[in-house]
Order: C-alpha cells, then sequence, then structure tokens
C-alpha cells in the first residue's frame, strides 16, 4: 500500500509499505477513503516530538470502509462506513470507563501518555492513517459508523478537530454572555470559534499572524480579529479593550507558537518542549478568576514558564489530550441538525501521492491552506 512516511525533520516520502494484517481479535483493517494532515502533526514533521523511526506511518485523523473484521469484533461489519476517533483506547481500563479515553492504561506499552495512530513511538508506535489502509485496534470502543447521507468531508474531522474544538470550548466552562479569546486560526482555532458561539459567548476575539487565516475568521464566523504582530503586546491589549481581560482563553496553538531565539536553539537541544509565547499571551489576556484552556499541543519541560503570574491572579489551567470518543456522536447529532459545518475550513483536497507538497503548502502557509484532505 502507499503511505505518507517520516524520513526526518521536514523530510517525508510517499512509498509503498507493508499492508496492515490482523493482529488480534478485536482488530479491524480499515480501507481508507479520506485522510487528514493535523496541526499537530507539523510537531512531528519538525522533529520536536522524540521517538521518531525512519518509516514511521503518519496520520491520525481518518475514516474509511471497513474491510477485515477480527473475529472478537461485535460492533462492526465489513462493508460498514466508519470515522476513527485519534487517541486509541482499550475501553475497559479505569480511565476509559471515567470518560478519559486519551490517557487509556492499556493502548500504550512505551509510557504514561495514552496511545495516538501515526505519532511516533512515544504515544503507542501504532502505524497512522495517512495511507491506503489502517488497522484500528479496539475496534470495538473506536470506530463510530457515519450516516450514507453525509460526505467524508461532512464527518472526517470528527476523528479529532470537532471534538477537541468543542472539548476546548467545554474544558473552559464557556457560558452564555462570556468574552472568549480564541488564540490560533488554524483549523482547530476556527472550530472552537463556532462552538464558542454555539455556547452562548458574547464576544469572541481570534488572534493569529496569518492575515488569509484572520480573514476567514472574520467572515465566516463573525468574531473579532487581531493580528499579534501589529501590537508590542497583545495579551495586554486584549486586557484593555475588554476592560479587564477575557472570561475564557483557549489556547489553540501549543508548542508551534512563534519563538525567541533562546526557545529555538533549546528546542533544538530538547532542552525545552517548543515555544510558550501563547501561554504568556493568556496570562495577560485572561481577567483575574478566568480559565485558560489548552488543547495545543506542548512538548516536555519549559524553562521560565510564567506559572506566578497565573498563580497570582486566580487563573484555573485545564489542558491535555481530548478524550474524542465523549464527544463524536454528540457532534454528530449537531452535523445533522446543521448546527455545526466544518467543512468551510477545507480549502485543499488532494490525491495521497501529493502528501509531501500538502505538507509543505500546510506547513509554510501558502497557496490559502488552512486544512487538507487526502484521497487515498
Amino acid at each position: 500500500m502507499k503511505a505518507i512516511t517520516y524520513q526526518g525533520m521536514k523530510d517525508l516520502e510517499v512509498k509503498n509499505m507493508t499492508d496492515p494484517i490482523i493482529e488480534k481479535d478485536d482488530d479491524i483493517i480499515l480501507k481508507v477513503t479520506s485522510t487528514a494532515i493535523c496541526g499537530s502533526d507539523l510537531h512531528l514533521y519538525h522533529g520536536m516530538i522524540p521517538n521518531m523511526p525512519q518509516d514511521f506511518i503518519l496520520g491520525h485523523e481518518t475514516m474509511g470502509i471497513v474491510e477485515e473484521v477480527g473475529k472478537g469484533v461485535k460492533s462492526l461489519n465489513k462493508g460498514d462506513r466508519v470515522i476513527v476517533p485519534f487517541p486509541i483506547s482499550c475501553g475497559e481500563c479505569w480511565y476509559c470507563e471515567h470518560d478519559l479515553w486519551s490517557q487509556c492504561d492499556n493502548s500504550n506499552p512505551n509510557g504514561e501518555a495514552g496511545a495516538i495512530f501515526g505519532y511516533s513511538d512515544t504515544f503507542g508506535g501504532y502505524d497512522g492513517g495517512q495511507a491506503e489502509y489502517l488497522r484500528v485496534p479496539y475496534a470495538n470502543v473506536g470506530p463510530t459508523k457515519v450516516p450514507e447521507d453525509l460526505s467524508d468531508e461532512q464527518v472526517l474531522f470528527l476523528t479529532d478537530i470537532l471534538p477537541t474544538a468543542y472539548w476546548g470550548v467545554d474544558n473552559g466552562g464557556v457560558k452564555i454572555g462570556d468574552t472568549v479569546v480564541v488564540l490560533g486560526c488554524g483549523p482547530v482555532g476556527l472550530l472552537t470559534q463556532k462552538f464558542a458561539a454555539l455556547k452562548g459567548a458574547d464576544r469572541i476575539i481570534a488572534v493569529d499572524y496569518v492575515n488569509y487565516r484572520l480573514q476567514h475568521a472574520q467572515k465566516t464566523n463573525g468574531v473579532e480579529t487581531i493580528n499579534f504582530e501589529s501590537y508590542e503586546n497583545t495579551g495586554e491589549y486584549i486586557k484593555e479593550i475588554t476592560n479587564g481581560g477575557a472570561d475564557v482563553v483557549i489556547d489553540c496553538v501549543g508548542m508551534d507558537g512563534n519563538m525567541s531565539i533562546i526557545e529555538r536553539v533549546e528546542t533544538l537541544l530538547k532542552l525545552q518542549g517548543g515555544s510558550k509565547s501563547a501561554l504568556v499571551m493568556a496570562t495577560q489576556a485572561v481577567r483575574k478568576g478566568g480559565t485558560v484552556s489548552i488543547v495545543g499541543v506542548y512538548g516536555a519541560r519549559y524553562n521560565n514558564f510564567p506559572l506566578g503570574d497565573f498563580f497570582a491572579r486566580n487563573i484555573t489551567l485545564k489542558m491535555g489530550q481530548c478524550p474524542a470518543h465523549s464527544y463524536v456522536k454528540s457532534i454528530l447529532e449537531l452535523i445533522r441538525e446543521k448546527k455545526i459545518d466544518s467543512t468551510d475550513i477545507i480549502t485543499h483536497i488532494l490525491p495521497l501521492e501529493k502528501g509531501k507538497f500538502a505538507y509543505e503548502i500546510f506547513d509554510n502557509k501558502e497557496d490559502g491552506c488552512i486544512k487538507v484532505i487526502l484521497k487515498p
């Protein structure tokens, strides 16, 4: 089968790889119909996630048709059309039973973190879905059938960015009348703005530096926009225009924010987990007693973390990998009821063979690229 493989920092190759096979009774083999590039895939692309072996298959936003079913799979049959949430979860451990699906105790043999498709040996070593076929373990738990009357483009993002955006808003406790600041206007940030509005936020301010993404946020989501390159201290400016700060700040950027020279050097030397510029901005933009919800992916450890700024102002921090399984069915209903539509963020639909090119335009923010879907 063809698959997008990691060869090194900013070095990908579409290669012929061995087809996956059923390894355990509760596995399925999925024939991929659509897969997407996620912003967090760029952390792999930039070499910021450890334990990435050569020829590792990328991708954790995947859907398709069930091709083969293990004898222990009870909920699916060959021919079923399903989306596959990005966390790999057993469904039986304490964490799965308490809706912390992304922290499953049994799916990752390589460490404390939960397992994720296509996200290095650190996160379980499972091949990803940017390929023609995907082995899906624990198939009685994760894969969810989707209605035939909804297109791939309408439901694909149930695999990750729709639940992640919803969870960021939900975890932040956004309520009617709130002022919400969304840091980042990439795919997750744009969807977060939609869910904040759905929750009744009175004022939504979107922050980014890429003009075409800011224009999309303003035109499509009707939010206020701020280009942080226009201000010496954007966080303090937001505090000023909101009369003391936002009720909730949602960080959809993570460690790929603008880095200082020191952060770049420290990150390359694995002494720093990446940029913390969004976190610093959040400390300034949130009101006293407010909440910062972090859904952008961060790395290991951070020097000069602004803990004192959070502590002194009674800020609540909430963060982590989204337990996507908990949100799939409710968001699917919102899609069917036309209360949420994520298709407007799709700017490119390309064949899998153009995966290297797709990563380049997504990473370099070229050709108005916001979200790429790949078709095997």
